[in-house]
């Protein structure tokens, strides 16, 4: 399989996704996402009171200390689709590379998430994360944010979190750093790219960003990944060349405008993939994916 790298991906990256030896297939399916499936966790961490305010730790075997992958599902912020469980396919892939994951489920729409409820939520699991780094060899200075569709929101939305005012609902005084974010087919930009979040989710842009009032007037000052540049960030887009969720054109959009806020970012186009083949550890895609990931946590392999 050829890759795609538009955008001048940096060049570290070029031999090692050119030599991946990945051979294009079918496109995944809805059917064949949710079938995905991996190991359990390691263990499980409850960061709030409500059932969905969880996140499941997926540790290495031996003695760390790990680098850490934060992993965040899709799902059209929406209780509708599966989503973490889903997840453990990739973490279990991750883990055995010797990457610890922190897999977050959180609140959606239906359930006290959207505005302000999920970003609170991940908020919450990041915090939880710093508070177990130490007793399971976690090391939070080797850190990557991976969102997958609606994930891909969240993790670029995280990376932006020291920008939010602090008048704001979703303020936090001091937040993990995370520098190194990989979104794929993240639908990240709520602002400039509410038709296509309509369309692809059904979702208003109130449940996901609030409604404006005398103290908030703009819904997107604290909500909108693409306004919380710059932030020091590294993102690296990765999106399906045969992805209608979150098609290519978003990706190079988004990237354009954290380049001219003074951010590092840069699109990785899969050929012949679907919006799924982007999180499945079993896709001819995860060769081109996985390097990524390792790259941004200065794995040398």
């Amino acid at each position: 399989m050829k890759t795609v790298l538009p955008n001048l991906a940096p060049a570290l990256l070029v031999p090692a996704l050119l030599a991946s030896g990945a051979t294009v297939s079918a496109p995944m399916t809805v059917a064949d996402y949710l079938a995905l499936s991996g190991p359990p966790p390691s263990a499980t961490f409850a960061y709030g009171s409500a059932p969905s305010q969880f996140a499941e730790l997926f540790r290495p075997t031996g003695p760390g200390p790990f680098p850490v992958v934060v992993l965040v599902h899709g799902g059209c912020w929406s209780v509708e689709y599966a989503g973490i469980s889903q997840m453990h396919n990739v973490a279990g892939a991750l883990a055995e590379r010797g990457i610890a994951v922190w897999n977050v489920e959180y609140r959606r729409v239906e359930e006290g998430g959207g505005y302000p409820g999920t970003y609170l939520d991940m908020n919450a699991a990041l915090d939880k994360l710093a508070a177990e780094a130490s007793a399971h060899q976690l090391d939070t200075s080797r850190i990557v944010a991976l969102g997958h569709s609606a994930g891909g929101q969240l993790v670029q939305w995280i990376a932006g979190r020291s920008r939010i005012a602090a008048s704001s609902p979703l303020f936090h005084p001091s937040p993990l750093p995370v520098r190194e974010v990989i979104s794929l087919g993240g639908l990240a930009d709520l602002r400039n790219e509410q038709a296509l979040i309509k369309t692809s989710c059904g979702r208003d842009l109130a449940q996901l960003a609030g409604r404006p009032s005398a103290s908030r007037p703009d819904i997107f000052a604290d909500t909108n990944a693409a306004e919380l540049i710059p932030n020091g960030s590294r993102t690296v887009l990765v999106t399906g060349e045969l992805d209608t969720i979150s098609p290519p054109r978003a990706a190079h959009d988004y990237a354009a405008r954290a380049r001219a806020a003074g951010d590092r970012a840069e699109v990785v186009i899969l050929p012949g993939a679907s919006h799924f083949d982007e999180i499945a550890a079993s896709s001819p895609a995860w060769k081109l994916i996985l390097p990524l990931i390792e790259n941004a946590l200065g794995m040398a392999r």
